[in-house]
């Protein structure tokens, strides 16, 4: 009985140690306070900081705006919530890219990356392109599928997965988690399994919150997306 005993304890000693490294691998991505470690890319939305929140708002007359984090990212697992306006589209890009001049489309191997044609896609200047998880608040319900933004578009939708469809909350606050690591990309929201993607174009860049460009609809200028509690945990791939 004293051995059971030294042995549970032994095990709980080593679960509650396991526990606590997990705990320490995650990183705040975002302080609450400041927008240290982010840069605004593409368009012209404005992004405040408000009770705990990165707030995105929609304005007229501008493309896909995108607030990026300075530091790229390759394995990891991220978590994130938000709440975002019904009219609003939005999403959240993962190991994506943003260059100084116009080129064309490659993949890790430096071969190019080319469109349901079979033409290589060009990239403008200044163009964010990469995986996105989509934020779809309309009746399509697509939100937390993989869309490939300035490139090939959807990668997976979620026309087959009613059950991802369904676990969008609207006007309320929702929650993804998004694992990269090597070609695959899985995803989940509300803890539904939503997207599984196997891809290894982009295995490396930098991750951002979108708010999409509204063209003149007035009727949806000021709409808002709010972000919190955004955390990732580099994945350890020796």
């Amino acid at each position: 009985m004293k051995r059971l005993s030294t042995l549970a304890f032994t095990g709980a000693l080593v679960f509650t140690a396991l526990t606590l490294r997990a705990a320490e691998r995650w990183q705040e991505l975002f302080d609450g306070k400041s927008l240290d470690g982010w840069v605004q890319r593409g368009g012209a939305a404005k992004y405040r900081i408000d009770d705990g929140c990165i707030v995105g708002t929609s304005v007229l007359d501008t493309g896909n705006s995108f607030l990026c984090t300075e530091k790229d990212y390759g394995d990891f697992i991220f978590e994130v919530e938000y709440k975002v306006d019904p009219k609003l589209n939005s999403g959240i890009q993962i190991r994506s890219q943003c260059f100084n001049k116009a080129g064309e489309a490659k993949d890790a191997k430096g071969e190019l990356v080319k469109d349901a044609k079979g033409n290589p896609i060009k990239i403008p200047a200044g163009r964010v392109h990469g995986y996105q998880v989509e934020i779809d608040p309309s009746s399509r319900a697509w939100s937390a599928g993989i869309y490939d933004e300035g490139r090939r578009g959807w990668l997976v939708d979620l026309k087959n997965n009613p059950a991802a469809q369904k676990a969008f909350k609207q006007n309320d606050w929702n929650k993804y988690r998004v694992e990269c690591k090597g070609d695959s990309i899985m995803t989940w929201i509300n803890g539904v399994p939503a997207a599984d993607l196997k891809d290894g174009v982009t295995p490396k860049g930098f991750i951002a919150l979108q708010v999409h460009g509204i063209g003149n609809d007035k009727k949806k200028e000021g709409t808002e997306i709010r972000w919190r509690n955004l955390r990732i945990q580099p994945l350890d791939t020796n």
